[in-house]
């Protein structure tokens, strides 16, 4: 994505802001703003993971079932006596195990990314409904609820470790050939075949990040709430497109990056608490989520027609 481009959104970003702030005086509140960040940071972890599927030209409809499935199994784990980091490895492995296994019928089954995710996105919910028979847990120890409602040097826990998966993903897209890999996928995946690239590994290596930090919101989202249910995260990855999409990146393939994403999870969470400050129905905030990302999908499209006409008008006249 071009710096432009950036600039665009964080124009977009600031107006919203300014615009939600003039309506309601609660929203520029110090404990609102953090809100909003420790919202938004659950929100693009997850969108980080969607990021590396659909540059690599895939999609990923089973964030949210994975977040579920994670959490509930981990909270089985953490409700016993055992130590809190294994109940935290649980987390992790079952989100490792369900990207692997997307990833598998992905490259191995040949089965479509949308189908195949789409049907992960039933299973691993349904699994969560089994297994818990429909409970709810809560009440974890003190040491796990800390990645949720803790704090370190004033900063909460949730906004520190986007931070930094933030940083690590930005330079493994950014420096290492794995994300080179990752673009030339999603720009042609059999060109990348061609100069050596294994595809299928890449493609499965892909989900399984996606599946990990799917878990890893999944834990953060369990710790903040000190609760683990099967009923939640229903609109996980329709939220995890939607930011993926106002951050920039081309739905084919090979394009975006996660600066995008992360101002489009700004963005998208800005709108949402401000709607929520000044009581509009959740039926208008879809329809204004929907009008949002068509408002930015246009004006980057404006703003390219514009920079061709330019740069073929100021040709011409050479």
């Amino acid at each position: 994505m071009k710096i432009k481009d950036i600039l665009l959104r964080l124009g977009f970003l600031l107006l919203l802001c300014v615009f939600i702030g003039f309506l309601n005086d609660n929203f520029t509140k110090t404990e609102n703003l953090i809100n909003i960040l420790r919202q938004a940071s659950l929100l693009f972890i997850l969108g980080i993971g969607m990021t590396l599927v659909i540059l690599s030209g895939g999609i990923d409809l089973s964030n949210g079932s994975v977040l579920v499935f994670s959490s509930c199994i981990g909270a089985l784990v953490l409700k016993t006596n055992l130590p809190t980091i294994l109940g935290i490895l649980t987390i992790f492995s079952c989100g490792i195990a369900c990207g692997l296994l997307n990833g598998i019928m992905i490259t191995k089954i040949r089965i479509p990314p949308f189908i195949a995710t789409f049907a992960m996105l039933f299973i691993g919910r349904g699994l969560a409904y089994i297994i818990l028979q429909g409970r709810v847990l809560f009440g974890f120890k003190p040491e796990f609820l800390f990645f949720g409602t803790g704090a370190f040097l004033g900063i909460p826990m949730p906004i520190i470790c986007c931070i930094l998966i933030f940083l690590i993903f930005s330079v493994v897209l950014g420096f290492t050939a794995f994300g080179v890999n990752i673009y030339a996928v999603g720009s042609d995946a059999d060109s990348a075949r061609l100069v050596g690239i294994n595809v299928s590994r890449t493609t499965i290596v892909i989900y399984i990040l996606s599946g990990l930090l799917s878990s890893f919101a999944g834990l953060l989202y369990t710790a903040r709430l000190d609760t683990a249910s099967p009923m939640v995260g229903a609109s996980f990855p329709l939220d995890a497109i939607a930011i993926v999409i106002i951050g920039g990146a081309a739905l084919q393939g090979g394009e975006g990056n996660l600066a995008g994403t992360g101002i489009g999870a700004l963005i998208i969470t800005v709108m949402q608490n401000g709607m929520n400050l000044m009581a509009i129905s959740s039926l208008w905030q879809q329809f204004v989520t929907g009008g949002i990302i068509l408002t930015l999908i246009v004006m980057q499209k404006c703003s390219t027609y514009i920079t061709k006409r330019t740069l073929h008008i100021t040709g011409s006249s050479l």
